[in-house]
């Protein structure tokens, strides 16, 4: 166990440590945060803090440097989340709401952790399973040609055209539009497939030709597009002494969809992980330290999102950030 000021010499540590890039001294120790002690007491607990691993010596006649032991119980019993300022929570909610698009709230959510945090922003796409159908709509194209639109509660849209056999009138397509959207709309994706297949009793016969193309093109849209997306910036960021020795690893593991996936971890609005250096899942990443969450509504995760940097990291910062973003995207996701 760790009396109180040693604790507080190792968020010293750690604090110099992350401001700096410098391995910290006792000397120097002393004067930044005038302790109540002498040198030469510092010195005696750091020596503790070494002794349990909480801090190495990167090499002779040189000063401390935090280990993932020490930047886990930073993390766990040190530091707090820092909060936003109200400025820093104008601009992000701002920048957000003049997203047009799912696609453009992913981008936009990307830049601003790589501007908050100055590390990669890692995002996922809000999952189709997880989505619940807001409308289906489908628009002539031509006597036997429509364009069909499907838009989730998330804010995703996903179009196609249907190739139809015969030609169709706007009346049989309102009606077909109006059966398609009385049985789905507010379910989940997750259901609507086989909802679909119970609709042909609901159609006079004569249109069913035509009612089963489109159903048959709203099924592909169900249950084609499993794959989780996952978008990265600020790979750039990188490009730190941190990484002299490991930078590939680190970016190729970056390159693999399932690796972010399983880096981003299980989502959960609730909870904020910090995972630090080897608590890595893979192993490309255990020179690194990854905050992550899940966004939503209500206590449901639809996606996840989080910062990848060196274990010298900003955490209190970092931290809220990640946090703040995340409640954002939620909220604005779900007044789409």
């Amino acid at each position: 166990m760790l009396d109180e000021r040693k604790l507080t010499v190792l968020r010293a540590i750690v604090e110099d440590y992350v401001s700096t890039t410098e391995p910290v001294g006792s000397k120097s120790l002393v004067d930044r945060h005038h302790f109540d002690v002498s040198s030469a007491t510092i010195r005696n607990d750091m020596a503790v803090l070494e002794e349990q691993g909480f801090i190495a010596q990167p090499h002779t006649s040189a000063g401390r440097v935090p280990t993932d032991k020490g930047y886990r119980l930073f993390v766990d019993r040190l530091s707090g989340v820092k909060p936003l300022s109200a400025a820093e929570r104008r601009a992000i909610e701002s920048f957000l709401a003049g997203a047009y698009s799912l696609d453009d709230v992913v981008a936009r959510t990307v830049r601003l952790l790589v501007q908050l945090t100055r590390q990669v922003a890692v995002v996922q796409y809000p999952s189709l399973t997880r989505s619940s159908i807001k409308h289906i709509e489908l628009v002539s194209l031509a006597p036997a040609k429509l364009l069909m639109v499907l838009i989730t509660d998330t804010g995703r849209v996903e179009q196609c055209t249907v190739d139809l056999p015969e030609a169709w009138s706007e009346e049989s397509v309102s009606h077909v539009r109006a059966v398609v959207n009385a049985a789905l709309d507010g379910r989940r994706l997750s259901e609507a497939a086989a909802l679909v297949s119970t609709l042909d009793d609901r159609i006079p016969t004569a249109e069913r030709a035509n009612a089963g193309a489109v159903f048959s093109a709203l099924l592909d849209s169900l249950v084609e597009r499993h794959e989780e997306r996952i978008v990265f910036g600020g790979a750039a960021n990188l490009a730190a002494t941190d990484f002299s020795k490991g930078l590939r690893d680190v970016l190729e593991a970056l390159e693999e969809q399932v690796v972010l996936m399983r880096l981003l971890g299980e989502a959960d609005p609730a909870i904020l992980t910090v995972r630090i250096g080897a608590e890595n899942p893979v192993e490309g990443l255990r020179t690194t330290s990854v905050v992550t969450t899940g966004y939503g509504s209500g206590g449901q995760a639809l996606a996840k999102l989080g910062v990848l940097g060196p274990t010298r990291m900003d955490y209190p910062g970092t931290m809220g950030a990640v946090r703040a973003v995340a409640r954002y995207v939620g909220k604005i996701l779900m007044e789409s």
